[in-house]
């Protein structure tokens, strides 16, 4: 009733599948790394771009190096991560907790598929738009 199959590929029908593989993958993700201000010069942060099955644009940062807010020059209490749409405001997408290591890890889902992904230093968490230092910044397109 049941047959065992055996598949025989060629080397060049193997290779095409893995192209198609590699292509479908790299179409899914994005990497893109986040330019760090003379205030963290140590600062090494990249986002990892995926989308969900709603087709939203998921954005994993992941920040390494951070100084914490309070050793800032002036001190700051708290980083916060914007989104921002082409010609838009920026949108406050939630705080930055740094870690004994100085690393931080951040999640958050945008509708939007061009926009600036951005964080600042700022004195208070209850921010409405962007007021204190910038300390990373990159475009997405």
């Amino acid at each position: 009733m049941y047959r065992n199959i055996t598949w025989k590929l060629s080397n060049q029908q193997l290779f095409v599948i893995a192209m198609l593989a590699t292509i479908v993958s790299t179409a899914c993700h994005k990497k893109v790394t986040l330019n760090p201000s003379p205030a963290v010069p140590a600062a090494t942060a990249t986002a990892q771009l995926t989308h969900d099955e709603n087709g939203n644009t998921i954005v994993d940062l992941k920040v390494k190096h951070l100084a914490k807010p309070v050793n800032l020059t002036p001190p700051r209490s708290v980083y916060i991560v914007w989104i921002q749409p082409r010609g838009s405001a920026p949108i406050k997408q939630g705080q930055l907790q740094v870690n004994s290591n100085l690393e931080t890890e951040f999640k958050t889902p945008t509708t939007y598929r061009a926009f600036d992904i951005f964080v600042t230093a700022e004195d208070s968490p209850r921010v409405t738009q962007p007021t204190g230092q910038e300390v990373l910044r990159q475009s997405v397109s």
